[in-house]
């Protein structure tokens, strides 16, 4: 699933924003889409949001654990007809923003940060000769071989990793679309991928670490996300240790009731994929934390079942205060651990974990 917590950024720019441009006038995500890697890493000018995503669980030499997250977000401002590269550079087709989190879970501190620019003196942009996406000192680039460079400096924390993949990408829903909502009008290109060996330096406020682990990848676009009647998400991805992996996605709906377009994707250990439907799984609040700052309560442990597989198992949150309190938006983005039993044997992993809508609902991604 994801994303688009730029709502934040957004409302920080609205000075620059003219009137928008009527839906139709932007691509929409439509079956069949044809995928091409390295092609598709990059950006989809034709549609209005996009945003590449990625989290990790990184340990130094001592097993000291840290999660982060950094994310790219792109808002559409100007559609496809509209774009002229050979305009002012005052007149940009679209917002730059980014989000950046580290979770020192042996410390118990979280810290995050956000960037936001209009990039029209070169200082945040998308696909410029090995950057896919930065936001000034933040950036997403190619590595060799296929691999990804990520690197971000904030006041408490800093990343500079080297991501490889471990396997393919992995194209979430049917035919190419990942549908959103019941009512088959909102919908993304969307995928995934799960495993990269993760090597680099994490800083905190007071210590610089070498680290290592694995990191998990979100690309997605689309020019409409949520419903009239949807005001959020939980989304969850999980590696579990026999290299199989897991995501999750629930679209929430006013009055506290899921979406049935609701779905995830299992990827076994040998790459295979399997499609879950809402019916499939079911995923049951255990235990609840109130944020201080907004006042959200966000559930953080989590009873999941998938009923074809009879796997089950608890998501349980490595620090419970993980809230990104980002004004006018809050939403909660952490490391988390997960146990439980398949046929036969137990299973063990760690994931990320995002909720949305819990502060106030996400009204403005449906447009």
């Amino acid at each position: 699933m994801r994303r688009l917590p730029w709502l934040a950024a957004w409302s920080t720019f609205v000075v620059v924003l003219t009137a928008s441009a009527p839906p139709d006038a932007w691509n929409r995500a439509e079956p069949g889409f044809a995928y091409e890697f390295p092609r598709d890493h990059a950006i989809h000018h034709g549609f209005k949001t996009e945003w590449w995503y990625f989290t990790g669980n990184l340990f130094d030499a001592h097993g000291r654990r840290f999660g982060y997250e950094l994310t790219f977000f792109r808002q559409g401002l100007r559609p496809p007809n509209e774009q002229n590269p050979e305009r002012s550079r005052f007149l940009v087709s679209d917002l730059k923003f980014a989000h950046f989190a580290v979770t020192d879970v042996n410390g118990r501190k979280f810290s995050y940060e956000q960037k936001t620019s209009r990039g029209a003196f070169g200082e945040a942009g998308f696909d410029e000769d090995r950057r896919i996406a930065w936001v000034e000192d933040w950036s997403l680039s190619f590595g060799p071989s296929g691999s990804f460079e990520l690197a971000a400096t904030s006041a408490d924390a800093s990343i500079k990793l080297h991501l490889s993949p471990l396997g393919s990408p992995v194209i979430h829903g049917t035919d190419g679309v990942s549908q959103k909502s019941s009512n088959g009008e909102h919908a993304s290109h969307y995928y995934s991928v799960p495993r990269l060996a993760t090597t680099g330096e994490l800083r905190t406020a007071r210590e610089e670490f070498a680290v290592h682990g694995e990191s998990w990848f979100d690309h997605e676009w689309a020019t409409n996300q949520l419903a009239a009647e949807q005001i959020g998400w939980n989304w969850l991805s999980l590696q579990w240790q026999d290299g199989s992996a897991l995501m999750l996605y629930e679209m929430r709906l006013a009055g506290g009731k899921i979406d049935p377009a609701s779905s995830g994707t299992l990827i076994r250990s040998d790459g295979s994929t399997q499609n879950l439907s809402s019916s499939s799984f079911e995923i049951t609040p255990l235990r609840r934390w109130r944020s201080p700052r907004s006042g959200a309560i966000y559930p953080v442990e989590w009873k999941v079942k998938l009923l074809g597989e009879q796997i089950e198992f608890t998501v349980r949150a490595a620090l419970d205060d993980q809230e990104l309190s980002l004004a006018p938006v809050a939403y909660w983005e952490g490391a988390v651990d997960a146990a439980g039993s398949a046929p036969g044997r137990s299973i063990k992993g760690r994931g990320y974990l995002e909720l949305t809508g819990y502060a106030a609902p996400l009204r403005e991604l449906g447009k």
